[in-house]
């Protein structure tokens, strides 16, 4: 039989399936690099994944605590039938970037966060997604989320073809690659669903090798307490080993992105407000350390690495300063050491001139432990002190 004589037998295409394809040829238009469409049914097989993730203590603590909210989609009315999940691809290379030198050391945000806030460009790209449907289905039901979903983004970008879920946790797309923001919508419109993409890591362990904590503890499996990512998000204090690999990175760590074969010869500069401003996502570190909370907004208010404040962004910059060892900064961090208010930095300055090292660190050092009160200050500034003695002492032999 011909295909003619075939077409004639194959049955006409649904109102949903002639909706789901204009919204297809529309994506781009809409601000949305890829589109895909799954069925909401729950997602059974992840809420064990998820406990025994939560039960080694993995979580990052960012999480929505209910599990079955993660699994199983929800309308606030109407019955859940469908999920559509979008990916906007972002940049992973920067152009004429500036050299980190003696006296102009300088940090790195993670490629997430190089340009516009994604959550906004998200957002946008989902209300006119949702305008769109709304102009051709008055009645639909529609629920956008943006990370802050409750719903686990990459499950729902893996059931509707986005991509295949790597062994670094990271959603990665035949085409755009893992350097993809991810949202989604839960719908009452039957859509026909979209067919899942095969996996496609097969032996590589490169990211696993790869990642500075050994924060991927298997394929697809990630503690999030290790990972590089999770802590510079972080207030507070952390450990040695944590400061010392944490290198200059200001916000978030995309080393197990950077090694995947997948990602090879991957960036994306179709999108103008997603391009990264070089001297703000590798910004000069210590003039970090002098910005007011206003600042700071007018400085870094537009990137995503701002949610948190500049309080995490102050103490890595500390840090960084430390591994690069930067003698330039020992009277900015003795400023720290004998005058800031926040413990964590305070202590944090203690370790970094420990790093760095010379008799000006050692004297801040000494003079700060003379009024020191913080138990946790006063142990991280003796371990300094000790770094600095023994130094001292193979220099003066």
């Amino acid at each position: 039989m011909n295909n003619k004589a075939q077409s004639a037998y194959a049955p006409p295409l649904s109102k949903w399936e002639h909706l789901k394809a204009e919204i297809k040829a529309a994506a781009p238009q809409l601000g949305i690099d890829d589109i895909g469409f799954a069925a909401a049914d729950p997602f059974l097989y992840l809420k064990n994944i998820l406990q025994e993730h939560r039960d080694k203590g993995y979580e990052s603590g960012f999480e929505e605590p209910d599990l079955d909210k993660r699994t199983v989609p929800a309308l606030k009315s109407g019955e859940p039938l469908s999920i559509l999940a979008i990916a906007v691809a972002y940049p992973s290379k920067m152009e004429n970037p500036p050299k980190s030198e003696p006296g102009a050391r300088r940090g790195i945000l993670a490629r997430a966060s190089w340009g516009r806030d994604y959550h906004h460009v998200l957002r946008e790209a989902l209300e006119k997604l949702e305008g769109f449907i709304r102009e051709r289905v008055p009645d639909a039901v529609m629920e956008s989320m943006v990370d802050t979903g409750v719903l686990v983004d990459r499950a729902v970008a893996e059931r509707a073809g986005i991509g295949f879920s790597g062994k670094n946790c990271a959603i990665i797309s035949p085409k755009w690659g893992s350097w993809i923001y991810l949202g989604e919508m839960v719908t009452n419109i039957p859509f026909p669903p979209d067919a899942a993409v095969e996996d496609g890591c097969g032996e590589c362990t490169k990211c696993i090798d790869a990642c500075p904590t050994g924060a991927l503890v298997g394929p697809g499996q990630l503690n999030a307490q290790a990972c590089i990512s999770f802590l510079t998000q972080t207030k507070g204090f952390l450990s040695e080993e944590y400061m010392t690999k944490i290198g200059n990175r200001l916000y978030g760590c995309d080393t197990c992105q950077i090694v995947c074969p997948k990602n090879r010869g991957k960036s994306w500069n179709h999108r103008p407000e997603l391009q990264p401003d070089p001297e703000v996502v590798k910004p000069l570190l210590l003039p970090i350390l002098e910005l007011s909370n206003r600042e700071f907004k007018e400085k870094f208010g537009m990137s995503s690495a701002a949610w948190r404040g500049k309080k995490p962004i102050q103490r890595n910059a500390v840090i960084a300063l430390g591994n690069f060892k930067e003698a330039g900064a020992v009277p900015k961090l003795t400023e720290i050491v004998l005058r800031e208010t926040r413990p964590e930095m305070r202590g944090t300055a203690a370790w970094a001139l420990g790093k760095i090292g010379g008799k000006e660190a050692l004297g801040a050092v000494e003079q700060a432990l003379q009024g020191e009160e913080v138990a946790e200050v006063r142990e991280m500034l003796i371990r300094a002190q000790d770094k600095l003695l023994n130094r001292e002492d193979k220099a003066d032999e």
